[in-house]
């Protein structure tokens, strides 16, 4: 299974999330996973896919599908932010193929703590989810609160009518890291 990981490619951001990075990438490579992400450097970018990497370089028993897939528009690459540890990459010309790509080729999504980018990437999957484009699952990790408004804003939305009462295609709120992994297991285990 290939999961999607939106997050944060901003250094400056607490050790704390780039910590959880860590947690991410390498249990994504311990449990089977393929992982997909943008294939720049900085933040939690840089700290998931390195910590997949690492974890994959040394399992003793990877499994022959597993790698480590970066999609990077020819901008980042032009600002100097390539990332040097894909198994296979990916060049578009704009943050918008990349969005494509990144959707056409996940089994599932998975939000980490970001801002614009990751919202903009997390949006497009529920709109083009919404509309029938896919039907894959995408779960927001909503670290220590860290997406407490986009889930008010939801319900906000709701209320009035700007969301339909039975919505075709649903986010999933996720509030922990275990909360994920079982998750995740799971549907590795349905396939």
């Amino acid at each position: 299974m290939i999961v999607a990981v939106y997050c944060s490619a901003n250094d400056c951001i607490s050790e704390r999330y780039k910590q959880l990075g860590d947690c991410v990438g390498k249990w994504l490579a311990n449990n089977g996973f393929s992982m997909l992400y943008g294939g720049a450097t900085g933040g939690l970018m840089t700290r998931v896919s390195d910590a997949y990497r690492h974890a994959l370089d040394i399992l003793p028993h990877p499994t022959t599908e597993q790698r480590l897939i970066g999609v990077v528009p020819q901008r980042i690459i032009d600002n100097g932010r390539l990332a040097t540890n894909c198994d296979e990459l990916h060049t578009v010309p704009t943050m918008s193929a990349r969005k494509q790509m990144m959707r056409d080729i996940a089994d599932v999504f998975v939000c980490l703590p970001g801002s614009y980018g990751t919202l903009d990437e997390m949006y497009d999957v529920i709109a083009s989810g919404t509309v029938g484009e896919h039907h894959k699952p995408i779960y927001i990790l909503n670290y220590e609160g860290f997406y407490d408004y986009l889930r008010e804003e939801a319900a906000l939305m709701k209320r009035h009518n700007f969301l339909p009462k039975e919505e075709k295609y649903i986010p999933n709120f996720i509030n922990t890291l275990e909360e994920l992994f079982d998750i995740l297991q799971s549907k590795n285990q349905s396939l």
